[in-house]
């Protein structure tokens, strides 16, 4: 399994062979376990950038005006255990969608795509959309949790889940089998260009870090500091898709599961240009910048040591 020895890291040491599947199930963990670490930032990003959703409607307040006023704000409205809302679900989610995303990647190496020209990009950009598709029903939940609150702060549409169980219950008896993937016409596009710009800048960003010489070539600092670098080209690249994403994913929808604020992707799009303003689809982008950057950190960190242990316990 190489995913992540392409998007994130330099190859692992090849004394340590660990089968796909296995690896399937290593990775997906790791990003859980990161996910426990950055879901705090996942709830303000998600406020964020549902915050001027209702402006042209005249009730908009601006109750978040940053990333610390924000989890100060949600704290105080919701607890400390406010800064976790959607956690299961958003574990749900990682587990899904990531381990899809690794093993589709691996078989694309496997069947020798990633050694074309361009074959990396595309591949990862493959993984990530199918990867997307199967964990869209766990990220809607996750999102209209995370968007759940007291009246005094809150923003966007109030869903009024009780559980993880109760969100998926309700959704499907008010609109179908569909509505669980209602909002993944926004999730595609996002993961997609987000794994296609990592894997394209990852590998020069830690190249270029090398050649400044500020850490040995073997140090863990190498790849903390090219991730970080790298994490900023994703994020410029995935917050209008991501911003799209979150307000499709926690529109309200009419009795026959359309929603009542937008019709699809370009709607949404243009309407938040039009209303808000370009920059509105950079909301939330500081947030989703200071995630991305320890959630690829953490995610690499953990595999290996999943990895070394699982090699470990095979093998003795």
């Amino acid at each position: 399994m190489k995913l992540y020895r392409n998007m994130t890291t330099p190859p692992a040491p090849p004394t340590i062979s660990i089968s796909p599947p296995v690896d399937f199930v290593l990775g997906a963990t790791a990003c859980c376990m990161a996910c426990i670490f950055t879901n705090p930032l996942e709830v303000v990003k998600t406020r964020l950038q549902l915050q001027g959703e209702l402006r042209s409607r005249g009730t908009y307040t601006r109750h978040y005006r940053g990333v610390l006023q924000a989890m100060v704000a949600v704290c105080q409205a919701d607890g400390l255990r406010g800064l976790q809302k959607g956690l299961t679900a958003g574990l749900l989610y990682q587990g899904m969608m990531n381990g899809v995303r690794f093993y589709l990647y691996s078989y694309a190496e496997d069947i020798g795509l990633t050694q074309q020209p361009g074959g990396t990009v595309v591949a990862g950009a493959i993984a990530g959309a199918l990867g997307a598709l199967v964990g869209s029903p766990a990220y809607l939940v996750k999102t209209q949790l995370q968007a759940q609150t007291v009246a005094a702060i809150a923003v966007g549409h109030q869903h009024n889940h009780q559980s993880v169980s109760s969100a998926f219950e309700n959704i499907y008896r008010k609109e179908g089998i569909l509505g669980l993937w209602r909002g993944v016409n926004g999730a595609v596009p996002r993961v997609m260009v987000g794994s296609a710009v990592q894997l394209a800048t990852f590998a020069k960003a830690k190249e270029w870090v090398k050649k400044q010489k500020w850490f040995s070539d073997d140090s863990w600092l190498v790849a903390l500091a090219g991730g970080m670098i790298s994490s900023i080209g994703v994020a410029v690249a995935m917050t209008p898709f991501d911003v799209v994403s979150t307000r499709l994913y926690n529109q309200p929808v009419d009795s026959k599961g359309h929603g009542r604020l937008y019709r699809g992707f370009l709607d949404c799009f243009l309407k938040i240009t039009h209303k808000e303003g370009i920059l509105a689809l950079y909301k939330g982008i500081v947030p989703a910048y200071v995630r991305l950057g320890p959630h690829t950190i953490l995610s690499l960190l953990f595999w290996e040591e999943l990895r070394k242990l699982t090699y470990y316990y095979q093998h003795h």
